[in-house]
C-alpha cells in the first residue's frame, strides 16, 4: 500500500532519509533536521511532496519517496524529480518500491506531466538493474553538476 505522507511522518521521513544516506555511504550528508523536513513538505509553501509504503500484511511503513516539480522548457509543462527511493532491505523485492514507482507514474498521467526523472549513483547496481526493469534508461550524455558549501557561498558572494 502507498499513502501520502503527513505532518505525522516526519521523524519516519528523517529516519528513513539517514538510511537512506548510511546505504550511499554518505551518512555526513544528511544533514536535514526533523524541522527542515516538516517545513519543506508541509510548511505555508510545500516545496516537496512524500509518499510512504507500508507493507499490507503488517501495517509497517517500509519506505518512502520525496519528490518535488520540476519544468522542461522544451516540453513546456512540469514533471516530477524524484529525489529519494528507498525500502528497508528486509522489505525489498516486496514490490513497494515498484508501487512507489508507479505511484508518481501516475501522478504524472494525470496531471499532464510528461517526465519524471531521477538521478541513481553508478555503483548501485541492484537500483539500476530495477529501473532499467520497468523501462527508465539513462541519460549517458547529461552530467550532473553541484555546488555546495564553501564553494556556493564563494560564488553566491560575488
Amino acid at each position: 500500500m502507498i499513502r501520502t505522507a503527513t505532518p505525522d511522518d516526519v521523524s519516519l521521513i528523517h529516519t528513513l532519509v539517514r538510511e537512506l544516506a548510511e546505504y550511499e555511504k554518505e551518512p555526513h550528508e544528511a544533514r536535514a533536521t526533523e524541522a527542515q523536513l516538516h517545513d519543506a513538505l508541509f510548511g505555508e509553501r510545500p516545496a516537496a511532496y512524500a509518499h510512504i509504503a507500508v507493507d499490507d500484511a503488517t501495517g509497517r511503513p517500509v519506505g518512502f519517496s520525496l519528490w518535488f516539480l520540476n519544468f522542461s522548457t522544451w516540453r513546456g509543462v512540469h514533471g516530477i524529480y524524484l529525489e529519494d527511493l528507498y525500502v528497508r532491505p528486509e522489505a525489498r523485492g516486496g514490490g513497494h518500491g515498484k508501487a512507489l514507482l508507479r505511484e508518481l507514474a501516475r501522478i504524472c498521467v494525470e496531471r499532464g506531466y510528461e517526465r519524471l526523472e531521477w538521478s541513481v549513483l553508478n555503483w548501485n547496481a541492484p537500483s539500476i538493474a530495477f529501473y532499467e526493469a520497468m523501462g527508465a534508461r539513462p541519460q549517458d550524455e547529461w552530467t550532473v553538476y553541484r555546488l555546495t558549501d564553501g564553494a556556493l557561498a564563494e560564488l553566491g558572494a560575488r
